[in-house]
Formats: structure tokens, C-alpha cells, sequence
């Protein structure tokens, strides 16, 4: 089985600021997200982590080798990195969420990340159908992964939310991959 676990909380998460290749820190909230992360899923038997640190620290949590994979490193949102999404003009929403190859000013575009994605769970694949791979990842890989096992396109990432600290599950069947779960959360108190 495949999970594909968001990091845990940092400060710019909370802020709901684009966050892409920017490196902060968990907050302890975050920290022990992924404490408890590490408790509640099933052992795994590869650990694969996104470079940034939010992701490896929450990867690490799991006790276990962590490989690292910049193919899982977050969408690079260039010169939006930091800024709210409302500082975003309609002009630019409407040709970014209208044409998958659209990527904002110095950042990348759906099409390219969907490509690194669908390649890096072509190559774990065989490892998800033996065994549990939990990938430490972002929202935007997260969303790439699913439309890889759905096998539709990139833009649907529009239509999806990634909590902090969530699951999704996608299965290696024989006649490919099902998702089984998406953006569970394990952590809430709710």
C-alpha cells in the first residue's frame, strides 16, 4: 500500500499562505502531528520524504531510513512563495486553473509537477503492491499522486483540499491503483 502523508502543521500553514519550496520549520503542533502520525499507521517498510524539512522531520518520525525524493518537493509557486492566495489577481486564477501548463511567475505548473509525480509512483509502485511505503510529502504531490491512480488530469487538483497531517491510501492492485482513502485525518479531536 501506498500513503501519502502531508506534513505536519508549520506557522505558514496556519497563516493559509502558498508555501512551495520555502523551508520552514513544523511548529510543535506539527511536531507531534507527526509523533502521533508515526504511532497510528501501519509500519512501513520504505520511507520516502520530500528534500524540505517539514516533510523530513515528519518522515523521520516513522523510526525508520528515510529516502529522499525531490520528485515529492512541493509545487514551486515563484514569485507567489510566501504570498496569500488573495493577493493573486482574478486574471492570473482564471489561466492558472483553466490551462494545467500555466505556472505562476518563476514557478512551476501543474503539467510539470504531475509528470515528476506520476514518475516517482511509477517507481515505487512495485514496492507500495509488497509492502508499505508511506511518502512524507505536500498538498500539490499529494493531489498528483491521486490523479495518477485515477488516471485523470492534472487540473484536477482545483477540486481537491489537503489537510495538514493527513492520509491518503492508494492500493496496488493488479489492474492498478485504487484509492482507498483520501485526505484522512488520523489527528482530529473532533
Amino acid at each position: 500500500m501506498l500513503l501519502l502523508v502531508r506534513h505536519g502543521q508549520t506557522a505558514e500553514n496556519v497563516q493559509g499562505v502558498f508555501l512551495g519550496h520555502a523551508d520552514p520549520p513544523l511548529t510543535d503542533a506539527g511536531r507531534e502531528q507527526a509523533r502521533r502520525l508515526a504511532a497510528e499507521l501501519p509500519r512501513p517498510t520504505l520511507v520516502v520524504s520530500s528534500p524540505l524539512q517539514r516533510a523530513r522531520v515528519t518522515a523521520e518520525a516513522f523510526g525508520e531510513p528515510v529516502r529522499i525524493d525531490e520528485r515529492w518537493i512541493e509545487l514551486d509557486y515563484g514569485d507567489l512563495d510566501g504570498r496569500s492566495p488573495s493577493a493573486v489577481s482574478e486574471d492570473m486564477w482564471t489561466r492558472w486553473r483553466a490551462d494545467a501548463s500555466h505556472a505562476p511567475p518563476g514557478g512551476e505548473s501543474l503539467q510539470h509537477l504531475g509528470n515528476r509525480v506520476r514518475a516517482a509512483c511509477a517507481d515505487i509502485s512495485e514496492a507500495a503492491a509488497s509492502g508499505t511505503v508511506v511518502v512524507v510529502t505536500h498538498v500539490s504531490p499529494i493531489k498528483a499522486a491521486v490523479a495518477w491512480a485515477l488516471e485523470v488530469p492534472d487540473d484536477v487538483a482545483w477540486r481537491m483540499y489537503v489537510e495538514d497531517a493527513s492520509v491518503t491510501r492508494i492500493d496496488i492492485e493488479p489492474r492498478g491503483p485504487v484509492v482507498r482513502w483520501f485526505n484522512r485525518g488520523f489527528l482530529r479531536d473532533d
